[in-house]
């Protein structure tokens, strides 16, 4: 193999390799929808859904968050990644409960927040 050929290969793989760190994985987000109701402040019940959630990130629930006291309720984890749910805003507190990918709880457990790994 002559000189310009082997830095025609080398350039070609380093290339590739770029490339391949470059694009995202898809480990950067849970595939799938995250539901969950609630109730609105005017009375109303409500679904609640997240479509392909960043992982590792804290998600505040829209809607449970707006009324001081008022939370989510029936989380259903429909993506493919284990999705925590807690009680308190900002994924804090010392309550809260795991849902396997495609696992979903009932109308008791409530929910303010949710991070997905």
């Amino acid at each position: 193999m002559s000189a310009r050929s082997l830095t025609a290969a080398l350039g070609a793989a380093c290339s590739a390799l770029v490339l391949l760190l470059a694009a995202p994985g898809s480990a950067s987000a849970a595939t799938g929808q995250f539901r969950y109701s609630y109730t609105t402040a005017e009375g109303y019940e409500a679904v609640g859904f997240l479509n392909d959630p960043a992982s590792g990130e804290c998600i505040n629930l829209h809607g449970p968050g707006s009324e001081p006291g008022s939370a989510g309720r029936a989380p259903k984890n429909r993506t493919d990644a284990t999705a925590t749910v807690f009680l308190g805003p900002d994924c804090e507190g010392d309550v809260y409960y795991t849902l396997r990918p495609g696992a979903g709880a009932g109308d008791r457990l409530l929910v303010r927040s949710v991070v997905f790994s």
